[in-house]
């Protein structure tokens, strides 16, 4: 239900669900931090995916995905930054997907070598990598 109501736009049903669930696992917590994410609202992303962390719920590729999302714009950078040593140490840098998904949002704040480092790392780069490199 969090997840319909996100993807239909719904924020504050899916966040009424969300709230109401005695047991939320990660699948629950990326749900409602993509439906954020989406529709841009982009500090309760952030702040979701903080309190998901210290509720000892362990992040996903897919939670990293939707949080770097809604990293945008200079005042995000640091927390991009945050997120990303959070993707080293889960081992998941050099998957091409997250790697694309971290040159992107480097450049959507504003920082363009750590986008090109970011890219540079990529063993296996694809036509999406480039194309965000090209963008960025």
């Amino acid at each position: 239900l969090v997840s319909m109501y996100g993807k239909c736009g719904s924020i504050e049903d899916a966040r009424m669900i969300f709230n109401g669930m005695p047991i939320r696992d990660v699948v629950s917590w990326t749900s409602m931090i993509v439906g954020y994410a989406q529709h841009e609202c982009c500090e309760e992303a952030i702040r979701l995916f903080q309190d998901m962390q210290h509720g000892g719920v362990k992040p996903n590729k897919i939670t990293f995905l939707s949080i770097l999302e809604a990293c945008t714009g200079p005042e995000a950078l640091a927390f991009g930054k945050l997120v990303h040593a959070h993707i080293v140490d889960s081992g998941i840098e050099s998957n091409v997907v997250v790697g694309t998904a971290l040159l992107s949002m480097y450049s959507k704040c504003g920082n363009i070598e750590d986008a090109q480092r970011m890219f540079n790392k990529l063993s296996n780069r694809d036509v999406v990598s480039w194309t965000a490199m090209i963008a960025a």
